[in-house]
């Protein structure tokens, strides 16, 4: 699947989800690694439940698999950077273990993604003095990111105060691009701003991170109706992989390819997996990238 030096992953969220950690409790880390395997995927990303490193890689060896990188929620705005500091350090030192690349961040200060709140009314936002400790703050932990030979890529979530395109102008646009890279998240954008294409067009340069994640209009329409919080709205199936849903995914990828990227494409959707059977949909969506996606990139490459 490797193409133009892009990899291609899948997240563990699919078979087991950090947030609630009941849903697919009985799907175990080597259950996850062999599905990747069997679905084709050069990788997958850390999950809350992975074990300590020694013991990962192991298991990441036996199949020929990589990590990607894996998620730390920052609270820059409520704890400040000294205690966020000493965390930060812990998670960047087990992602050099593993070998990831990048170390990916989202400021939590204030987040509703995991409580009773629509996610599409009663977001956060920051004051200026908070935007200005939380882009200083993102400065530091991306110079430290780059001791373990990680790049720290932010992932723009809704939920968060860094959620539409207008936030994520304002981070860009105050920290440094030498020690803040963006993640761009297909799905995460497209519920927000009905709109994923401007996003990567504006932003192309900072970013060093994809999750391509797909999104079903009709339940996201619902969802924003009853105002739903966003776990409500994932177990509702808002999210899905990539062939499953309304995003045309062969857009985005041409944007990447045309302008060189490199690095991973991570397959991302939270969804329950007693609803959605993890390695089945894993399954379809490697099938739409390979014919719809590698492809048709391939046949665009003859021709011209």
């Amino acid at each position: 699947m490797e193409e133009q030096g892009i990899l291609w992953g899948i997240a563990p969220i699919g078979w087991r989800n950090d947030d609630i950690p009941e849903i697919g409790a009985e799907n175990t880390l080597q259950h996850l690694l062999s599905d990747i395997v069997v679905a084709g995927f050069q990788g997958t990303e850390v999950g809350g439940f992975f074990p300590e490193s020694n013991v990962l890689n192991k298991e990441l060896k036996l199949r020929n698999l990589k990590i990607a990188g894996q998620w730390f929620s920052g609270f820059l705005i409520r704890d400040g950077i000294q205690k966020v500091i000493q965390d930060f350090h812990k998670h960047c030192q087990y992602l050099y273990e593993v070998n990831a690349d990048v170390a990916v961040v989202s400021e939590q200060t204030y987040s509703v993604q995991c409580k009773k709140k629509s996610i599409f009314s009663e977001k956060p936002y920051f004051s200026d003095v908070e935007w200005e400790k939380l882009s200083k703050g993102l400065n530091e932990l991306g110079k430290i990111a780059q001791q373990y030979d990680l790049d720290l890529v932010y992932h723009h979530h809704m939920g968060t105060g860094v959620q539409s395109l207008a936030e994520i102008d304002q981070l860009m646009d105050n920290t440094d691009p030498n020690f803040v890279h963006l993640l761009y998240d297909t799905g995460h954008i497209y519920v927000s701003d009905g709109d994923y294409m401007t996003l990567l067009n504006k932003h192309i340069d900072r970013i060093k991170h994809v999750h391509f994640k797909d999104a079903r209009r009709k339940v996201l329409e619902e969802c924003k109706k009853e105002g739903r919080s966003f776990l409500q709205s994932f177990l509702c199936g808002m999210f899905t992989v990539p062939g499953d849903g309304c995003i045309d995914f062969a857009k985005p990828y041409k944007t990447l390819l045309n302008h060189n990227y490199k690095g991973w494409i991570v397959i991302e959707a939270e969804q329950d997996p007693s609803v959605a059977h993890p390695l089945e949909y894993a399954l379809l969506t490697r099938k739409y990238i390979d014919e719809k996606l590698l492809i048709q990139s391939s046949r665009s490459r003859r021709r011209n």
